[in-house]
């Protein structure tokens, strides 16, 4: 009689785990899943902007006159890295267009900001401005190097759309 006590233990884990594993299954099997993809939430940017505009070193620039096809999913100021300025869109095609700006030196602002895309040597006038175009695995973007500050516009969409974001801006 000893002995067969530990393999009772051992057996009864062995039970009690399938049992577990049992009504973990049925518990999956009736709970809905919901498979559709989540609808992006609209963000205000204004308060933020006002923010932004009175504590940054430069004129911060938003987007004036877009339509209600592009919708602002984040926003962020931080004034303790370099006042940098970050506002999130998706394009009406559902691609990602973000504004970065920041005081920080471009030689480290822009890698980041960019996500890592190259410089291609092509520029392009958006609003009597000259921006330089970068290209990368993950981001294309366009970048004005100001005198106080770097702005950036970048993401998944196309250049066209990109274009459309730059030439959008405004520090009124």
């Amino acid at each position: 009689m000893a002995g067969t006590k530990g393999k009772q233990s051992v057996r009864d884990m062995v039970l009690s785990l399938g049992l577990i594993v049992l009504a973990a299954w049925v518990i999956y099997l009736f709970i809905p899943h919901d498979e559709t993809e989540q609808e992006l939430k609209r963000v205000d940017y204004r308060v933020e902007l006002l923010t932004a505009r009175r504590a940054a070193s430069y004129p911060v620039a938003a987007p004036v006159g877009l339509p209600d096809t592009w919708k602002a999913t984040s926003v962020r100021f931080s004034g303790a890295d370099s006042d940098h300025w970050h506002l999130g869109f998706h394009s009406p095609d559902g691609r990602y267009v973000a504004v970065e700006q920041s005081a920080e030196k471009p030689s480290r602002f822009i890698p980041d900001a960019t996500q890592d895309a190259r410089k291609t040597g092509t520029t392009q006038e958006i609003g009597g401005e000259t921006w330089t175009r970068y290209e990368g695995e993950r981001y294309d973007a366009l970048v004005l190097r100001g005198e106080e500050a770097t702005t950036v516009v970048a993401g998944s969409a196309s250049f066209e759309e990109l274009t459309k974001m730059a030439s959008a801006l405004s520090t009124e």
